[in-house]
């Protein structure tokens, strides 16, 4: 039957009959289940268990009516449906029963009970209890979707009015809600304002709506509204029972963050696309078959392929190589970092790389591998390293052209450049010398220049500009000189002031930054090791001229004691042999030199006379001739010959070309030096020493010892003197002098009268006084005369007698008799006339004749001996040399004066008072003179001894 229930649980309360056929009719329908009670207690029980859909009961049983039973049952479930049977119903049951909350009163036949009627009554119930309990569960869904804070509601009648709207529908607009109930729902202010076309969106909706179709929309809201939202709008019709559209729901949802998040999320999600297809890392995942489950778009950066190629010819074991890793390790741990591997990209070159491996579940992959490319890393720490070696092989490279080459040597591993080049500074010529350079660069470029540092070529340049220049195409560069070259990419690094760096591809753009970093650093490191090396020269040469200057000045100080001992001796030396074999002796001892020799000048046969000698001498003055000449002979005979010192600092030099260096060489002398022996323009020979190595007579030695010479020669005069002082025989020698520069020739010429200088010459530090006798002249005229004369600086006259008087001349130029008296001669007269003038020279007989007369010829021009004599003069010159020998030079100034000035002759010529004006001083000081002076003289007359003279005329 349509009506019998086909489902629940029915509880059947009573004990009539009717009941009991009742509940085995319910029972035998398949999905019900039928629950029995004979009293009210047991019903309720049931009840309350929850256990029943429906309550058929008796009108009367046990402990109860069914009025009580609908009360209690009512008190605990108000909407459970009960129907109510009886055998002998009333109308006034009826109306009781249905009062009490009763669903159904069911009123059977007495005698025959239809339980059939009952049973469709009974599932009518439960069915309209359960249209009952689903519409309450509707309105409850509803309530609680309408008072839902999180979605605005709205609920519009079936013409699309508003009727209602939610708390939260109401938040959605800054103005009051009520006064719009009854508008249509697309022209209220939700949606209308502005310039968006929102209101018409929201009203094809409604419309839709109306029609029976729901519909979704995400619309803007207008700004007029407040703050500016997007709402994403639900719209469903609600039906009647006949269904037809009853209302309208609109159910709005403020996703305005939602869209911002989505719109950003879009965005991260293009930069992460456009990153991945960017980036130069690759990742991959694969299953654990190996299989690819995701290829990022970037691959090819690192591997040449792209995504599709990749997966269809390359496996994750070829491609990153196999044991990678350990699966287990990476089971344990989760992730591995940093494997580093080699692998090979689709064109052939080799990348080194780094992966990490990692376990995830995305879609079907199990796998992920990131990998990046650490080539050009690995490259450079390799290039490092390289460079690290470098720069410790230059601590031990010890010259400018082996670092050069080094750096060469050095560049493809520290650049991967096999052309590479070296250019040095030469200061000197102020050009630019390739020092280094590698085959590769040969081949390329061709022959390397030497080029000027003027900055018009491009290595010049950057050394000059001290500026490195990079350039990717060398070709468009203006000051490439070489337009052939074969190099494409080159750089040029200065090396401080020490050169350039040239290193080159014959490709373009081989210098990215890590070429050019690395560049920068070889340059540096280079020009670091250049330096090491100038400063370390620098040190060395400083350290050997130290060295030099401490052997120069232990040599010098050696020399300086040789010549101190040489001077003591010269002192006590007593003869002329004596001075020169102890200078001989003293330079050859304690091996100072080898051999030293002393000559005497024979003008005669123009050689050089060995005279004494010491040392090493090994028979050289007996092997070798000492001709005397200004070149290509021995060097003692080039210093006779120049009267100049002559050193040798290398005997060995073109001894082919001159016989004396092969006899010097066999003696072991590989250096020489020959000095003068000269005293005011007189030789007195010449002094050569030999030492047994080379460069032994640097300049101070050589100034040192030129100076000895000058010390040997007054050493010789002094001794020539001593002797002169001591002899008793004298050679006279008479000159004529034809010489008009000669001051008293000049001046008797001038004066017309005649000049008598017979002795007496004062020096000092004015010039040279001399008094000069006149004759045939007036005093005065003479003394005008002189006063003209240059060589003449001061003229006093002493005395005058008439055409006869003494004149004392202030000579500014150099007189003959000091010089004379120097090598101890003396000048005993002068004698000037207009016509000629003549000089009478006495030359101890110790003295060589020629010596003097080489001294006269220096002296003036035109001189010829003519007379020459012997004279003794043992006694004369004894009385005369006791008694100066007790005269000051002071007394003897005095006492010349007084003589020449008349002062002794009677009567006197001048008075005491005119001679002491004449000398300078006080009258009572010139007396005490002449006083002391006459005491002497008589005190030496008084012991006087008689001599002889004898002359010989020759």
């Amino acid at each position: 039957m349509s009506g019998v229930p086909d489902s629940g649980s029915v509880l059947v309360v009573g004990k009539s009959d009717w009941v009991a056929r009742f509940a085995e009719e319910l029972g035998s329908r398949p999905g019900v289940t039928v629950l029995e009670a004979e009293t009210k207690a047991a019903a309720l029980r049931a009840v309350e268990a929850g256990e029943v859909d429906c309550v058929v009961a008796d009108a009367d049983f046990a402990d109860a009516t069914a009025v009580d039973l609908l009360t209690d049952v009512r008190s605990t479930v108000a909407t459970l449906p009960v129907v109510i049977a009886t055998d002998g119903g009333s109308d006034v049951l009826a109306s009781e029963v249905l009062g009490a909350g009763a669903t159904d009163y069911v009123a059977l036949d007495a005698d025959s009970p239809d339980v059939e009627t009952l049973l469709t009554r009974t599932g009518r119930a439960l069915r309209s209890a359960r249209q009952s309990a689903g519409e309450r569960e509707r309105a409850r869904q509803f309530d609680a979707m309408f008072d839902d804070e999180r979605t605005a509601t709205w609920v519009l009648d079936g013409e699309g009015s508003l009727t209602r709207a939610n708390r939260t529908a109401r938040e959605l607009l800054n103005a009051p809600v009520d006064p719009l109930v009854g508008g249509a729902f697309w022209s209220l202010p939700w949606w209308t304002g502005g310039d968006d076309p929102t209101s018409d969106d929201v009203r094809r909706l409604v419309e839709n709506a109306l029609e029976g179709t729901a519909g979704n929309a995400v619309v803007p809201q207008p700004s007029e509204v407040g703050r500016r939202r997007i709402v994403e709008l639900s719209v469903r019709p609600v039906t009647d029972e006949r269904g037809e559209v009853a209302s309208v729901v609109v159910e709005g949802i403020d996703i305005t963050a939602r869209v911002s998040l989505e719109r950003d999320l879009r965005r991260s999600e293009e930069l992460h696309r456009v990153t991945l297809n960017n980036m130069t890392d690759t990742v991959l995942i694969t299953d654990e078959s190996g299989a690819y489950t995701y290829v990022c778009p970037n691959v090819h950066f690192i591997f040449g392929y792209t995504a599709d190629e990749l997966r269809e010819r390359v496996p994750i074991d070829e491609l990153l190589g196999e044991d990678l890793f350990d699966r287990d390790e990476l089971a344990e741990r989760g992730v591995l970092k940093n494997i580093e591997s080699t692998v090979t990209d689709k064109a052939g070159r080799e990348h080194t790389i780094l992966v990490n491996v990692r376990e995830v579940s995305i879609r079907d992959g199990t796998l992920l591998f990131s990998c990046r490319d650490i080539t050009k890393r690995k490259q450079r720490e390799d290039a490092l390293t390289t460079l690290h070696e470098t720069a410790r092989e230059f601590l031990y490279t010890g010259t400018h052209r082996q670092i050069a080459q080094r750096v060469v040597d050095d560049t493809p591993g520290v650049l991967a450049l096999d052309a590479s080049a070296v250019y040095l500074f030469d200061a000197d010529a102020n050009v630019l010398r390739p020092a280094a350079y590698s085959p590769a660069m040969r081949e390329a470029h061709g022959p390397l220049p030497t080029v000027p540092a003027d900055g018009e070529t491009l290595p010049s340049h950057s050394f000059v500009e001290d500026s490195p220049l990079y350039f990717d195409d060398v070709h468009e560069a203006d000051r490439l000189e070489n337009s052939a070259t074969g190099l494409r990419s080159v750089a040029y690094v200065p090396l401080g002031d020490h050169g350039v760096f040239v290193a080159g591809s014959t490709e373009v753009g081989a210098f990215d930054a890590v070429a050019r970093e690395l560049t920068d650093l070889l340059a540096v490191t280079a020009e670091a090791a250049l330096d090491r090396v100038t400063r370390e020269s620098r040190l060395r040469e400083q350290d050997r001229t130290l060295q030099r200057q401490n052997d120069r000045l232990t040599e010098l100080n050696r020399i300086n004691e040789t010549i101190r001992e040489i001077d003591q001796a010269l002192v006590g030396a007593q003869t002329r042999e004596e001075i020169d074999y102890t200078v001989c002796e003293l330079l050859t001892a304690a091996d100072r030199f080898a051999f030293a020799w002393v000559g005497s000048v024979d003008p005669i046969n123009e050689t050089v006379e060995p005279r004494a000698w010491a040392g090493d001498e090994r028979g050289y003055l007996d092997s070798t001739t000492f001709d005397i000449a200004a070149s290509s002979v021995e060097p003692a005979g080039r210093t006779a010959a120049t009267g100049e010192v002559t050193t040798v600092p290398n005997v060995a030099s073109g001894f082919r070309d001159e016989p004396w260096r092969k006899d010097a060489l066999t003696r072991d002398y590989l250096s020489v030096l020959s000095i003068p022996l000269v005293y005011n323009d007189l030789s007195h020979g010449v002094l050569t020493v030999y030492a047994t190595t080379h460069d032994a007579f640097d300049e101070t030695a050589t100034a040192v010892l030129a100076e000895l010479g000058e010390t040997i020669a007054s050493a010789l005069s002094a001794l020539e003197r001593k002797n002169a002082l001591l002899t008793t025989v004298v050679t006279r020698v008479g000159f004529a002098v034809d010489d008009p520069t000669f001051v008293l020739s000049r001046l008797a010429r001038n004066a017309e009268c005649t000049l008598t200088y017979q002795g007496g010459v004062q020096q000092s530090a004015e010039g040279n006084y001399v008094f000069v006798t006149v004759e045939d002249g007036a005093v005065e005229s003479v003394a005008a005369a002189a006063d003209e004369l240059v060589a003449v600086a001061d003229v006093r006259q002493i005395s005058t007698d008439g055409d006869a008087g003494v004149l004392r001349l202030r000579l500014t130029q150099p007189f003959l008799a000091p010089e004379l008296a120097d090598h101890g001669a003396v000048l005993a007269e002068v004698r000037a006339t207009p016509e000629e003038t003549t000089l009478v020279v006495d030359v101890p007989e110790s003295i060589d004749v020629r010596n003097v007369t080489h001294l006269v010829d220096e002296a003036f021009a035109g001189v010829e001996l003519r007379t020459k004599q012997t004279l003794d003069q043992s006694t004369e010159r004894d009385l005369f040399s006791r008694f100066l020998d007790k005269l000051t030079e002071r007394q003897l100034e005095v006492l010349q004066t007084a003589y020449y000035s008349g002062y002794f002759e009677s009567p006197r010529e001048n008075t005491g008072e005119e001679v002491a004006a004449t000398l300078g001083i006080s009258p009572p000081a010139f007396y005490k003179h002449v006083r002391t002076v006459q005491r002497k003289l008589f005190a030496t007359l008084f012991d006087e001894h008689s001599g002889s003279v004898s002359g010989r005329a020759e």
